[in-house]
């Protein structure tokens, strides 16, 4: 697994990021040996956040923990993978029978842009969309954390879609009419 570690408004000792990776690697056994792990650190409030991001063949999981103690929030945190994976491992072993992870989604770019005047665009994510089914979408959008995620239907063709939820608890869905 490789790492990278993002560290905001706070510089942290590198027995951290040991720490950090000796617990991230437990997620190890879940993933291809080259998933990737993203751990950015911040402190707010008096808060220790962690967000770790765990990139494994085309299957994104995120977790944004806060204690009053850095390593406590890095535990939290795999926990919280841990236990997305466990909660969804009948859903991402049937995705692997179908050859789901084998897909990729590579992020190509964030690009922050210039200020402009009232309305402000502060990133710019670039990314190949993989062609998935309805119910990978809605997975994958569980996994990230996200209110909506986009991606080519396959049901449709490929068509570009966008899967949402609802504020009754369902799930929508829009789909290009070409």
């Amino acid at each position: 697994m490789k790492f990278q570690y993002s560290e905001k408004k706070v510089k942290l000792p590198g027995n951290v990021h040991a720490y950090a990776e000796k617990k991230v690697m437990k997620l190890a056994r879940y993933f291809e040996e080259n998933a990737e792990a993203l751990v950015v650190f911040s402190v707010e409030k008096n808060r220790n956040n962690v967000e770790l991001t765990v990139h494994g063949a085309g299957t994104w999981f995120r977790a944004r923990e806060s204690t009053s103690d850095m390593f406590a929030s890095i535990d939290a945190a795999v926990g919280t993978i841990e236990g997305q994976i466990r909660k969804n491992k009948t859903r991402l072993a049937r995705r692997l029978k179908q050859d789901a992870f084998s897909r990729t989604v590579e992020e190509t770019s964030f690009v922050p842009e210039e200020d402009e005047e009232e309305q402000e665009i502060v990133r710019i994510k670039k990314f190949h969309m993989q062609p998935m089914n309805r119910d990978e979408a809605v997975l994958q959008m569980n996994l990230l954390g996200h209110s909506f995620f986009a991606f080519r239907d396959e049901d449709s063709d490929g068509a570009f879609a966008v899967v949402y939820k609802r504020s009754d608890g369902g799930y929508g869905l829009i789909v290009d009419v070409k």
